[in-house]
């Protein structure tokens, strides 16, 4: 679609409830039109996937809709490690790529209005 690697920047956090954090101090920057959420949030044996997941997606949320740029959401949600690799490209679709097709058509609409 016409981005350049180079024009790609990649930020590691620690865990998926550190990516709405980020991800705000990057929305603050003039340099970037759009961003892209990825991670993944696995159940354990306990409740704190419920609240990880749902805090990251609010915050993420949040962020989209205060930003003046677009803000992707492609945390993925699963039960297993196993289904988080189909759902990032091997059986189920690959969210990534989802997220990145779903920023340019946002990045496009928004310059458009």
């Amino acid at each position: 679609h016409g981005v350049k690697e180079e024009q790609i920047d990649i930020y590691w956090v620690p865990g998926a409830f550190e990516i709405p954090f980020i991800t705000k101090k990057l929305s603050k920057k003039d340099s970037y039109d759009g961003l892209i959420t990825l991670g993944t949030v696995i159940r354990g044996a306990t409740t704190h996937y419920e609240l990880v997941s749902n805090e990251v997606a609010k915050g993420v949320a949040h962020i989209n809709l205060e930003s003046n740029i677009p803000v992707m959401f492609g945390v993925l949600t699963t039960e297993s490690i196993e289904q988080a690799i189909e759902r990032a490209g091997t059986k189920a679709g690959n969210k990534g790529s989802e997220a990145a097709q779903g920023l340019i058509e946002m990045i496009s609409l928004s310059q458009q209005i």
